[in-house]
């Protein structure tokens, strides 16, 4: 493929989650777009993030955040962050999870991200969102309109965008955990149950940010 095929292949992609929301935005509505990562590992938080997407948004090559490598993520996730109306990320640590769950951990992640995404909005736009579109999942004591989509992060560029921002954050995280806790793997598992995470955990015991509601099935001392 050349690289002008490519990058017609970007531009059609493109159209296509825009057009999604693009319906959403009809009557002039301010639409936001919100996913998470790290429901699953074993360690680390579960980080929301929430994305509000100007109409003529052309960042061409955004898309689930699981559909691209770790260096298209990266570049990516700079060119969201400069050209979006608004960015929201909501944080939910292992204590939280261990606390209440794991769903009400990332709902709470979730409803942190949307409120700091629609304070920043109204702050640069005098706007309010008035829309918002959640990736299989919604929340509760929210008043603002919300869709919960199946396969969001593959159907809307907003939540697409959203993806990106939540993994390349946790990300992030999990490589400064990954230095402290060198023994685990962090860098390359990000918290996930890998052959070298579980042998840390067999040879040196949990972590301070392990999630001990995950690990209770394992013949570890928590």
């Amino acid at each position: 493929m050349t690289k002008e095929e490519r990058l017609q292949k970007q531009r059609e992609r493109h159209q296509v989650l825009m057009a999604f929301d693009d319906e959403r935005r009809k009557g002039g509505l301010m639409v936001a777009g919100i996913d998470e990562a790290g429901r699953g590992p074993l360690a680390g938080p579960v980080v929301a993030a929430c994305a509000v997407l100007p109409s003529d948004f052309d960042v061409l090559g955004v898309d689930d955040s699981k559909k691209l490598s770790e260096k298209k993520r990266e570049e990516l996730f700079g060119k969201i962050m400069e050209k979006a109306l608004a960015i929201g990320v909501g944080i939910a640590d292992n204590n939280l999870i261990d606390d209440i769950n794991i769903l009400q951990a990332t709902k709470k992640a979730m409803k942190d991200a949307l409120a700091q995404a629609d304070e920043q909005l109204r702050e640069r736009t005098g706007r309010s969102i008035d829309h918002v579109l959640f990736d299989a999942v919604t929340i509760d004591d929210v008043l603002i309109p919300q869709e919960n989509i199946i396969k969001g992060d593959a159907t809307s560029l907003s939540i697409a965008a959203a993806s990106i921002i939540a993994k390349v954050t946790r990300d992030r995280m999990m490589l400064e955990y990954h230095l402290k806790y060198p023994s685990y793997g962090f860098d390359s598992n990000k918290g996930y149950g890998t052959k070298a995470h579980y042998e840390g955990i067999n040879k040196f015991g949990i972590t301070p940010i392990h999630r001990k509601t995950f690990l209770k099935n394992l013949d570890i001392d928590l």
